[in-house]
């Protein structure tokens, strides 16, 4: 047990007071949120540096104790590379995106489905929340057909996401941790991109929130990161330059996922350890959220 003093592990007066002051800042949002959907699309640093999925997986645990319903997709394309290395197959991108042909689709079923699924369920679990692997072709969750893209053989669109089994698994006060991978009417099982996942899965189980967690600290303007950005303004930023580059898709899809009826989109740095946490339950937030519309609160 601890002494009492400063001396002893309780810290400056100063340092209670803040301390308290984050608690209390926090209380707003935990009453908003309790009982709501967060789908969290996971990739980037936070899935490799050991610190940093340490943490991730407390913050991921922190929302769900706190009556939070959390969905988690989660990328793995460095995994599915080394595995496909492994197994003497060469890896192609077409614009950014992985050719899969039935090899491939092989290679990324066992990785993204198998390993580093369950690495991601096993150390939630260590940390007291009850995750669960799930894959896009279980219970029929993600179905899906060939991309319009020529030359990208087995890469999926989402045509239905059926949230039956998800339903089931957070009304269980469960987290589902979903590998995205669809299937076809044909039995064809295609790759499907993690963020496109994400957002067809938000929108289906009407979520609350879609946070991207990746290596993007936000929008930036200058040196400064825009907390927010409305749709309103989103072409002005596009037109000018504030928004470029790879940024443009993932402000296209959010504004995509908001007129599926998702409150709110938050891109947040995942190299920055409880990043999660102090965007959701701080008033400051460390990232960019795509909003509809101005004034948007909490």
């Amino acid at each position: 047990m601890k002494e009492s003093g400063t001396e002893h592990g309780r810290g400056t007066k100063e340092q209670q007071s803040t301390i308290g002051q984050v608690l209390i800042e926090a209380l707003p949002y935990i009453r908003k949120f309790e009982d709501k959907t967060f789908v969290i699309k996971y990739g980037g640093a936070a899935m490799k540096d050991e610190v940093l999925k340490d943490a991730f997986a407390q913050n991921v645990t922190l929302l769900r104790k706190v009556g939070i319903n959390v969905v988690l997709v989660h990328g793995g394309g460095d995994a599915i590379t080394k595995t496909a290395e492994i197994f003497g197959i060469e890896t192609q991108f077409v614009h950014g995106k992985r050719v899969t042909d039935k090899e491939m689709i092989s290679i990324v079923q066992m990785t993204l489905a198998g390993k580093v699924n369950q690495d991601i369920v096993r150390l939630i679990s260590e940390h007291g929340a009850k995750a669960v692997g799930v894959s896009g072709l279980d219970a029929n969750t993600i179905k899906a057909v060939p991309c319009q893209e020529a030359d990208l053989g087995l890469v999926g669109e989402i045509t239905h996401i059926n949230t039956n089994y998800l339903d089931l698994l957070c009304h269980a006060k469960l987290i589902p941790v979903i590998a995205p991978i669809g299937f076809d009417e044909d039995g064809n099982i295609y790759n499907i991109n993690a963020d496109d996942a994400a957002s067809a899965l938000a929108i289906a189980l009407k979520a609350e929130k879609l946070i991207y967690v990746s290596d993007v600290p936000g929008v930036y303007h200058g040196e400064t990161i825009l907390k927010s950005v409305c749709k309103a303004d989103a072409a002005d930023l596009i037109e000018g330059g504030v928004i470029s580059g790879g940024m443009i898709p993932k402000a296209l899809s959010a504004y995509k996922t908001l007129d599926g009826g998702v409150s709110k989109i938050h891109l947040i740095d995942g190299r920055l350890i409880h990043s999660l946490l102090l965007e959701i339950f701080t008033d400051q937030g460390v990232g960019t959220q795509f909003v509809p519309e101005k004034d948007s609160d909490l």
